[in-house]
């Protein structure tokens, strides 16, 4: 239990102090403002690392995601979906935010493409650029190979998993790493079937991981369902897919 403790202090703590070297980024949507933040090393030559956040916008989750990812090498930008104004105050907020663009998922869509196009702006090699996304990023994160973007890959951190049946399964470019809690209450086993399907009518490079004694945010130190071995289990694990699909 001290050990945990002690862990997730340290991870909190270092994720702070990094975190305070992201740079602001002012993009447009149309009118609609947007900030993300970008890693000090932008204008440099390196691979590049899009983060998605979780339902309620930038939090130190992708913060701390995005410090770590420059200590790797990598250009990390963290966008900003919802826009300046928009950004939700509590859970049924969020839950509403979300679910919009869950819903009108051409407009997450378009969100991403712009966040994409700002970490190229900051000198990520556009050859060599990846996506992660932590909860509604991690369905984000999805979004981006369904939408066949520029990307070599995607990582989908307990992320929501389900599409609108309607939408038919279409060949899928981006490598596909899938980090599943086994116990995710948010997803259902038919959505799980249904992505499964999905990726392999894609003929897509695809890989699901599932770590057990683990809900939702599993990831999320601030969480009360974090779960510190396989929190670092999944980092590590996103860390091997980056560097072999970018270095």
């Amino acid at each position: 239990m001290i050990k945990t403790l002690l862990l997730t202090a340290t991870i909190m703590v270092s994720g702070t102090v990094f975190s305070q070297n992201l740079k602001k980024v002012a993009y447009k949507d149309g009118t609609q403002k947007l900030n993300g933040l970008v890693t000090s090393n932008a204008g440099k030559k390196l691979p590049g690392v899009l983060i998605l956040p979780a339902w309620k916008g930038i939090d130190d989750e992708a913060k701390m995601a995005a410090a770590e990812l420059e200590k790797q090498g990598y250009i990390a930008f963290i966008a900003d979906i919802y826009g300046e104004g928009n950004i939700p105050t509590d859970n049924a907020s969020a839950g509403k935010t979300a679910g919009y663009y869950k819903q009108n998922y051409e407009a997450y869509q378009k969100r991403i493409s712009l966040a994409l196009e700002e970490l190229k702006k900051s000198g990520a090699n556009p050859e060599k650029i990846a996506v992660i996304g932590y909860c509604f990023g991690g369905s984000g994160a999805l979004e981006a190979a369904r939408g066949n973007m520029p990307v070599v890959g995607v990582v989908s951190i307990h992320g929501g998993l389900a599409k609108d049946a309607a939408r038919i399964n279409e060949p899928l470019s981006a490598k596909i790493l899938v980090e599943h809690p086994a116990d995710d209450e948010s997803v259902k086993p038919e959505d799980y079937m249904q992505l499964v399907n999905e990726m392999s009518d894609g003929k897509a490079d695809w890989q699901i991981i599932t770590y057990s004694n683990s809900k939702h945010t599993f990831t999320n130190p601030v969480s009360k369902d974090y779960n510190p071995v396989m929190a670092m289990r999944a980092w590590n694990h996103t860390l091997l897919f980056l560097k072999e699909i970018l270095k």
